[in-house]
């Protein structure tokens, strides 16, 4: 089998890179040397084990620094990049364009979520004019674009039930539903609580920062923020906020072993900070919609139901009188290991090669 894979962008490890790893590693028992596909990289922010691979990028490479706003130029970037003819399966990893990579073999699509600054959270991404503008002129043809090459993978995955229903809703199409893992011996160690909260992300709309710092501000709750771009955050922000930067692996466990909880007041279509904070026995504070219902029991947080700081602040004051349990933590988030991903991705895998060598 030679089988190619098809990624966004690899521009530094994040969730869906981390998935892309593990899909790469099950499939190296039929293809040991497979090569990557994307629309531009930054080799030095990756992964020794995506390093390892051969990388292919289309013209957008020169231009990546500006990335944010070549939107409306990848779909023809994507189908630039020309995929070898003596190629037996190709398998995207998509959360924008990946899936519209030309084909003349097999191609699987695992869909990380449909374009979404398209389609359901265009509002988020385009919230003032003249970005608004700017995203109503090109949202028509890539809207379009979208639908139609959704059309072509021989089949989705979805990272979410969430998720499939929104392929459902956007495409039209059924999809099988693959959960993405959490690295479970990083988590590691013993829980040791204190009083202060804390998240981790970047700072992009759809995450609600504002939430968590409104409803800590008004607690007088400590809250520890990781992640980058938080610049305009950090002057208006109240004392009992601090931003703490982007962090190393070993320090955001250490953080996660230590807060209280975490707090995860956006909707995700997968989530897999709560499941690093089950990881590591600590209880999550989560919004009751997208993918954390899905990994989040009563037994292991609690959850708000509107994206207020009312509601996050009523939540915070039942997580402050609830005691959880760090074990049962611990073995909520055992059940959406590596290993359990793996396992099926293999089995799926296995079917496609049997089909394609048939």
């Amino acid at each position: 089998m030679k089988i190619a894979f098809v990624h966004d962008w690899l521009t530094g490890m994040r969730g869906g890179e981390r998935v892309l790893e593990a899909l790469i590693e099950g499939a190296l028992p039929f293809d040991p040397r497979p090569e990557i596909y994307t629309l531009f990289s930054e080799k030095q922010n990756l992964s020794p084990f995506l390093q390892s691979f051969p990388i292919h990028t289309s013209w957008l490479q020169k231009a990546r620094s500006k990335y944010q706003s070549l939107l409306p130029l990848m779909p023809w970037a994507i189908e630039s990049l020309t995929i070898p003819h003596d190629v037996d399966l190709i398998i995207s990893s998509s959360h924008c364009v990946a899936k519209g990579i030309r084909h003349h073999a097999p191609h699987i699509s695992y869909i990380h979520a449909p374009m979404r600054y398209m389609w359901d959270r265009f509002d988020e991404y385009f919230p003032s004019y003249p970005l608004r503008a700017v995203g109503q002129l090109f949202r028509p043809f890539l809207q379009k674009w979208d639908y139609g090459v959704s059309q072509k993978p021989n089949a989705l995955y979805a990272n979410s039930h969430f998720i499939a229903e929104k392929i459902m809703q956007a495409y039209g199409r059924t999809s099988e539903v693959l959960h993405p893992f959490v690295d479970l011996h990083r988590f590691e160690g013993p829980r040791t609580p204190s009083s202060s909260y804390l998240m981790v992300g970047a700072a992009v709309p759809y995450k609600r920062v504002d939430l968590a710092i409104n409803a800590c501000t008004a607690l007088n709750i400590q809250l520890e923020i990781i992640g980058k771009n938080y610049e305009p955050w950090i002057r208006h922000a109240g004392p009992t906020i601090q931003f703490l930067g982007q962090l190393s692996d070993e320090a955001v466990s250490h953080k996660m072993r230590t807060c209280r909880a975490l707090l995860f007041p956006g909707k995700e279509d997968f989530g897999i900070t709560p499941l690093e904070s089950l990881a590591s026995g600590t209880p999550v504070i989560a919004f009751s919609a997208g993918g954390a219902c899905e990994t989040i029991t009563e037994n292991t947080g609690v959850f708000f139901s509107t994206q207020s700081t009312q509601s996050l602040m009523d939540a915070i004051s039942r997580m402050e009188v609830t005691t959880f349990d760090p074990n049962v933590c611990r073995k909520q988030a055992a059940r959406f290991s590596r290993d359990i991903f793996l396992k099926k991705w293999q089995h799926i895998l296995a079917s496609w090669v049997k089909k394609t060598l048939a």
